[in-house]
């Protein structure tokens, strides 16, 4: 029996390899767990049956488990007739670190059991990775690394164990709702105490360690079942807090759409009994998918129409869906390492992408992917922290939960998709299944299965797997009139979205690009050639049309069929008719994003605080955009109206930028538009602005039709004058009547940015008055003000800061100042670097209660290289501040600080 013992040291910084990977000396065939929650501390005793794995190591070899801030108790080992024996801390027992334990007192044996004893303190968990409190209950969040901080455990994803018992104990009155995965096989009052009671769970599905969840809380609930396409009955539930109880129908009747659409569209069924949902304030991450009980951050999770947005409904269901279909793509396959992270995240972000435009438009569903991708993916790619979709290196594993493994690997099972074919990934995806359920598997698991299954060589396609950097496809064109052939020539610069990285870092090979593209009648509109996959394998590659009368106008890249940047030299007018006239919706939108750009950056390029020239093919585009009668989904509309973001224009321009100048020039050119096109606007939205009495309907339908109007204010506000305040103001109140957060947040995000005037001090009292309380519409009114474009804004920023409502602990509500304020252009990016130091100060503050949390505040300087002179030197200094305190900084910070501070 060893004598209690706490490591409390930091864990090394270790850098690991996806090379380097090893299978353990052990497999952990089954666990059994007992936890009992106290107040201030929980025990956790946990027995392993340890299974040598006989082809790397010998009998006796040492056992590496993973621990971290764990008070362990006791370690014994349970040789096969039942025999304990503890073992103590030394050369012959067990040695500590900080990181874990090495358990060297192992038998001569195929098999033994292990047992640990362990106590941790969930209360006192900020990091919110593990077992911690948070409001009314008790929950777990182990992915990535988290299990490690409940007990001693290999903690390591292809280590997969059954979970055969895990008894919760915890006391009635605190905790009457105990959640665990799988089904619940026993209940009762402890015999030993009449103030505590238990359940026992048993999970029959073998899953790795970061799928272990428990729950135990005052929770309120929903209920409904669903009955599986073979006729299995599942119960369904969703908790909350018992107050929040009435905002959880939109996620229930999105988890049956997802449990319906993967049944029809992959032919996929649940496999238990029960499937739980746990809705928790405090969380780190989104949602996660354990098995049978998923956990959810509230703000994906909880939506009635005066809490949540349209774009809110939109995205918890797409969510409630992602977390679903891991059951499959994750949680019965998952990743052999975590390098493979997007092996289970790329599929799986795709698979929900495909259900939501199912579920609503797929044409409005792949523009919002593409804004992301172009807004957070490919500014990743063209910076420090640029990786593979497979990276092949990381010090802290949370660090690499990023916008290329998720949004850029999504793209790449999208292209597998477009090469093969809806039918042919099918196929590939059955095939992949039936060798691979029950196992921990790698991408090239995955290609293999792709290929095989379509009898197509994919050797190259792995070079996506392989290259970080966004491709960039140049595409150059030539019509012979005497033999009426249209030539398109494809060319992918290797290498030149890798410029900016370390030599050692760079992968310059050619890449297999599927090029969609369709040509257009320039005359008439009409489609000449529908679309067409062309497949880009060399350096350069050329393919002929024949048949043309006429020069067509090409259409490339359609649907987004692959994550590059493309080059082809369109005039003004090819793209002002393609906005009109092209047949792919996505292409449409993209030219006028295209005009949009190119009028942003030519106002860059002129005199400083100059009115924008709007160049009449670009104004007759927008005209004819938002007078478009015709186009039943007005989402479409209100997105093709809308400039393209800032940090997607500035991975276009070539370094030095000053992004101030290139914030003005974006606001001078919605000036210009706004100028140009003010009837149009005022127009369209009185047409949609809705009848006094009207019934407020969450659909598609009407989704679109507030997007589009709050596009509309968006522009009629653009003067900022008394008669934009009263429009705002107007618009506020009605929808405080109606109920109707959507319009209510769009009037409140314009009046915050108004000279201050009695409306906007009474919107902003009412606003947070309405929300009593509910901190996910307390939430939304920090972040308006944060986000705010007013010269003040750092003051404001610090301000909200001294709010009593204001926390640093709540991930939620730190996002929706800090991080906001991060990407607030005007208050980030001051001349005087404040807000360089201000971000600085609160990544040293973070750091010390949530290290996931602070380091993806440290990526906020990770463009700073590519910035003008000034603020290059005014972000190296607060780099050189956070460097100097290495020592301190957790090893999800000091990864971030330290890959950022390299940038070229």
């Amino acid at each position: 029996m060893a004598a209690a013992t706490e490591v409390m040291e930091k864990p090394a910084t270790i850098e690991k390899f996806r090379k380097d990977y090893r299978q353990p000396n052990y497999w952990i065939q089954e666990v059994q767990l007992d936890v009992r929650i106290f107040e201030g501390e929980t025990k956790v005793e946990a027995l392993l049956r340890c299974k040598l794995n006989d082809s790397v190591a010998e009998p006796g070899a040492e056992l590496v488990l993973d621990g971290e801030d764990l008070r362990l108790e006791s370690v014994e080992v349970v040789d096969a007739d039942g025999t304990a024996r503890g073992l103590a801390e030394g050369p012959e027992g067990y040695e500590l670190s900080a990181d874990g334990m090495v358990v060297r007192g192992t038998p001569k044996a195929s098999s033994f059991d292990l047992r640990t004893r362990v106590v941790v303190e969930p209360e006192k968990n900020t990091q919110l990775s593990g077992l911690y409190f948070s409001g009314c209950m008790y929950c777990t969040q182990m992915e990535a690394e988290g299990f490690r901080r409940f007990t001693y455990f290999p903690d390591r994803p292809d280590v997969m164990a059954k979970y055969t018992r895990v008894r919760v104990e915890a006391d009635k009155k605190k905790c009457p709702v105990l959640l665990g995965n799988g089904n619940e096989i026993d209940k009762g009052d402890c015999t030993d105490d009449a103030s505590r009671h238990f359940a026992v769970f048993q999970d029959p599905f073998a899953k790795p360690s970061y799928l272990f969840a428990i729950v135990a809380g005052d929770l309120g609930k929903i209920e409904d079942s669903f009955t599986t396409a073979s006729g299995n009955e599942v119960k369904l539930a969703v908790f909350s807090e018992q107050e929040n109880v009435d905002q959880l129908g939109h996620a229930m009747v999105s988890l049956k759409k997802a449990m319906k659409w993967d049944e029809d569209r992959f032919g996929l069924e649940y496999d238990l009994d029960v499937y739980n949902v746990v809705a928790v304030n405090d969380f780190n991450m989104g949602a996660m998918e354990n098995k049978g009980l998923n956990i959810f951050n509230t703000a994906l999770t909880l939506a009635r129409p005066d809490t949540a947005t349209d774009a809110d409904y939109e995205r918890i269901e797409g969510v409630i869906g992602h977390e679903y279909f891991h059951n499959w793509t994750g949680n019965r396959v998952t990743c052999r390492d975590w390098f493979q992270l997007t092996l289970k995240e790329g599929l799986t972000v795709f698979r929900d992408q495909e259900f939501s435009g199912d579920m609503g438009s797929p044409a409005v569903k792949r523009i919002g992917e593409v804004r992301v991708l172009r807004a957070r993916q490919f500014p990743e790619d063209g910076g420090p922290m640029a990786h593979p979709v497979r990276p092949e290196s990381y010090i802290a594993m949370d660090n690499f939960y990023t916008a290329t493994v998720y949004c850029k690997g999504a793209e790449v099972i999208r292209m597998y998709q477009t090469l093969l074919g809806r039918e042919g990934f099918r196929k590939g995806m059955d095939l992949y299944f039936e060798r691979h359920d029950g196992g921990a598997v790698s991408c090239d698991d995955f290609r293999a299965a792709m290929a095989e299954a379509n009898g197509r060589d994919l050797s190259q396609f792995e070079e996506w797997y392989l290259q970080p950097g966004t491709p960039q496809v140049q595409v150059r064109s030539a019509w012979d009139a005497a033999a009426k052939t249209y030539t398109l020539t494809l060319s992918q610069k290797v290498g030149a979205g890798q410029a900016h990285l370390p030599e050692a870092k760079r992968r310059e090979k050619p890449m297999l690009i599927p090029v969609v593209v369709g040509l257009l009648d320039r005359a008439t509109g009409k489609e000449l050639v529908p679309s067409k996959v062309l497949e880009l394998t060399e350096a350069e590659r050329s393919f002929t049309f024949e048949g043309m009368d006429a020069e067509p106008v090409p259409s490339l890249l359609r649907d987004f069929s692959a994550p590059v940047k493309m080059d082809y030299p369109y005039t003004d007018e090819d793209l002002a008719f393609l906005a009109a006239y092209d047949t792919d919706s996505f292409n449409r939108w993209e030219a006028a994003q295209s005009l949009g750009a190119k009028a942003i950056t030519d106002q860059y390029a002129a005199e400083p605080g100059s009115e924008h020239a709007l160049s009449p093919g670009f104004a007759e585009a927008l005209r004819r955009i938002v007078n478009d009668r015709e186009t039943q989904d007005l989402s479409l509309l209100a997105y093709a109206l809308i400039l393209p973001a800032e940090s997607a224009i500035l991975e276009t321009m070539t370094p030095p930028i000053d992004p101030v100048r290139l914030h003005k020039a974006r606001g001078a050119v919605r000036a210009a538009i706004a100028a140009a096109l003010r009837e149009d606007f005022q127009r369209r939205y009185e047409e949609l602005t809705p009848a006094q009495g009207e019934k407020l309907v969450i659909d598609g339908a009407n989704a679109g039709k507030r997007r589009l109007r709050n596009v509309c204010l968006s522009y009629l506000c653009a003067p900022k004058d008394t008669a934009a305040t009263g429009l705002c103001a107007a618009q506020f109140d009605e929808a405080r009547t109606r109920g109707c957060m959507t319009d209510k947040l769009a009037a409140l995000g314009h009046l915050v940015e108004m000279p201050v005037c009695p409306e906007v001090t009474k919107a902003l009292q009412a606003f947070y008055d309405d929300a009593k309380g509910d901190a996910l519409v307390i939430n939304k009114w920090f972040s308006m003000q944060a986000a705010a474009d007013v010269p003040d804004i750092l003051a404001r920023v610090k301000s909200l800061m001294e709010h009593p409502d204001f926390t640093l602990k709540n991930p939620n509500r730190l996002r929706s100042v800090v991080s906001i304020f991060a990407n607030n252009v005007g208050g980030f990016h001051r001349a005087d670097g404040s807000g360089y130091a201000f971000m600085q100060e609160r990544v040293l503050e973070v750091d010390k209660l949530n290290p996931q949390v602070a380091s993806r505040l440290a990526l906020a300087f990770s463009t700073w290289a590519k910035l003008d002179a000034g603020r290059q030197g005014l972000i190296k200094e607060q780099l050189t501040v956070l460097r100097a305190k290495e020592a301190e900084l957790s090893k999800d910070t000091y990864e971030v600080v330290s890959k950022v501070s390299q940038a070229t």
